[in-house]
């Protein structure tokens, strides 16, 4: 059985061939109903996250990274975002490592609402 790498073994090449895409350029995506993963903590997440983004901890994704591979659809483009943008780099790093086509949105969730798109927390709604 062959072994997935982990964090320590992209993280040194994560800028290497790393694809990301402009907030504008997500946003045309995000619009057409594109896969959007969360790689930020559970408390970020649920204080402000992208409509229809599903949370997928950078933390767990490297903890057991062939079990959570399970979760994230490989017929289709995905975006990963996180706070600012730096944990969505490393994750989509090992998701590009791992055969996906993986993205990540420069800027992430806080590049998107200074964008002035939706930021959903909780039970609300924030432009």
């Amino acid at each position: 059985m062959d072994t997935l790498p982990g964090i320590s073994d992209v993280e040194g090449e994560v800028l290497k061939g790393m694809r990301e895409v402009t907030v504008s350029e997500f946003a045309k995506a995000h619009a057409a109903g594109a896969a959007v993963i969360d790689v930020g903590e559970v408390e970020e997440y649920n204080r402000g996250r992208l409509p229809g983004a599903a949370s997928l901890p950078l933390q767990d994704l490297s903890r057991d990274l062939t079990a959570n591979l399970r979760l994230i659809r490989r017929d289709a483009p995905v975006s990963v975002v996180c706070a600012a943008g730096n944990r969505s780099l490393i994750a989509t790093g090992m998701l590009m490592h791992a055969g996906y086509d993986a993205y990540s949105v420069v800027g992430g969730t806080s590049g998107w609402a200074k964008a002035g798109h939706p930021v959903v927390g909780g039970d609300r709604v924030r432009h």
